[in-house]
């Protein structure tokens, strides 16, 4: 047996790994436009920092009697556009650096689009599994009444997000209208279709992301029916994501969750896999298909990689040994800027969130419409919408790419940034 090497305790300690934060990558996307537009710091400095911030006590009576204390956050980035848009997390690490990067990249995302809306985000610091219902509705009530002076349909509009549901803006759209003293469908969008949702919404970010790969593939002359993909995170964006690919004729290899992943080299049976997941809540132990680890799932040799879990899981280390041609971001935030310029020098096309996952708010614009006219559309009237709206986004930021010669990214944040600037610029400098 090998001696076992003992560190000598004179060595000082290598520092840990310093890790980007959600908010490092915002800014520094932010800071890179800003060189590309040539802004002054003044402008630099209105667009960086968030209009309004809010941090709430969230206490909560335990189904057992007891008292825990929740943090709570809403940030409205900006609101120069309009009235502030963005989801609600519920994850334990949830905290106001990730909030206001989240908040900042609604911003972009909603300017790319041409939506009337800013950026805003919240969030609560919680594990929702470690909850009851009961429990989770009165988290929601609470956090919803501390909030009461910020938001509305004219002010910041709420949508589910991670560990967040239908369900949740319910709670939210009744607590709201109850504090009002009438129905107030336009306060959250992603709500139920019983009460003021939209057809297509449940879907929508999911179907954004196929149309920019759809768009991305077409400008290099092939389409789905010519690739394999892989997508790293199988909740409500990659699952759907997943199926709407294997529907267009691309071979789904593998999917992961937080639990691990499933490899099929010949595809995945998507429809059994997803019976599977509602069965054991996890696609871990699918039994058509290899166990696959979400490092090693980054890494397949496939044409198009989807991220769409969690932020920062390409940093330069994992996209030196992305395969991919394409990576079309499902999830917020999930290449770090290190990541990206590693994934830009090796010549990987990278179709970013604030494009590729804006189908969401596109819908939920939809929504929120229909709210306040109190008149619903069809669900083909509503693809044909998204659709059409996907598609001229990435044209337009496909063709300033190319008349600039500069990435998918920075072309989508300039377009993003310009606009949110150009409507500074309009509305002026109050007092």
């Amino acid at each position: 047996m090998s001696p076992v090497s003992v560190p000598d305790p004179h060595t000082p300690a290598a520092p840990a790994p310093t890790r980007t934060s959600p908010l490092d990558t915002a800014q520094d996307q932010l800071s890179s436009a800003v060189r590309l537009l040539g802004y002054d710091e003044g402008l630099h400095a209105m667009l960086a920092t968030p209009r309004r911030e809010l941090h709430v006590a969230v206490p909560l009576r335990r189904d057992d009697g007891r008292i825990e204390v929740l943090s709570g956050y809403r940030v409205q980035h900006n609101i120069s556009r309009g009235p502030g848009k963005g989801g609600l997390r519920y994850a334990p690490g949830v905290d106001i650096d990730e909030v206001r990067a989240l908040a900042m990249w609604m911003t972009w995302k909603c300017a790319v689009v041409d939506l009337p809306y800013g950026g805003a985000k919240g969030g609560v610091a919680i594990d929702p599994r470690g909850y009851s219902t009961a429990e989770l509705e009165r988290v929601t009530r609470r956090y919803t009444s501390e909030l009461m002076p910020v938001i509305g349909p004219e002010r910041d509009i709420m949508a589910p997000d991670i560990g967040t549901t239908e369900q949740t803006m319910s709670w939210v759209m009744d607590t709201y209208s109850v504090n009002t003293g009438f129905t107030t469908p336009g306060v959250v969008t992603g709500k139920p279709l019983a009460v003021g949702g939209s057809l297509g919404r449940a879907t929508a970010t999911s179907r954004g992301v196929v149309h920019a790969a759809e768009a991305a593939l077409a400008d290099a002359g092939t389409g789905l029916p010519e690739v394999t993909c892989a997508v790293q995170g199988y909740g409500k964006v990659g699952s759907h994501a997943a199926r709407f690919l294997a529907d267009g004729g691309a071979r789904v290899v593998a999917v992961s969750d937080e639990n691990g992943g499933v490899y099929a080299a010949d595809g995945l049976d998507l429809a059994a896999l997803q019976r599977h997941v509602a069965e054991t809540g996890s696609v871990v132990g699918f039994p058509q298909a290899e166990p696959i680890d979400n490092d090693a799932l980054l890494a397949l040799d496939v044409d198009v990689l989807v991220p769409a879990a969690v932020e920062n899981v390409l940093d330069a280390e994992s996209a030196a040994r992305v395969k991919a041609r394409w990576v079309v971001e499902g999830a917020n935030g999930p290449t770090t800027s290190e990541g990206d310029r590693v994934l830009a020098e090796r010549g990987i096309t990278v179709v970013p969130d604030i494009l590729a996952n804006a189908g969401g708010v596109v819908v939920s614009y939809f929504e929120w419409v229909q709210a306040n006219q109190a008149y619903w559309w069809t669900e083909a009237e509503i693809a044909e919408k998204l659709a059409h709206r996907m598609r001229t986004a990435y044209q337009a930021v496909a063709t300033r790419a190319r008349a600039d010669g500069i990435t998918l990214r920075d072309a989508a944040l300039v377009i993003g940034v310009s606009r949110v600037a150009e409507a500074h610029q309009l509305r002026g400098l109050y007092p």
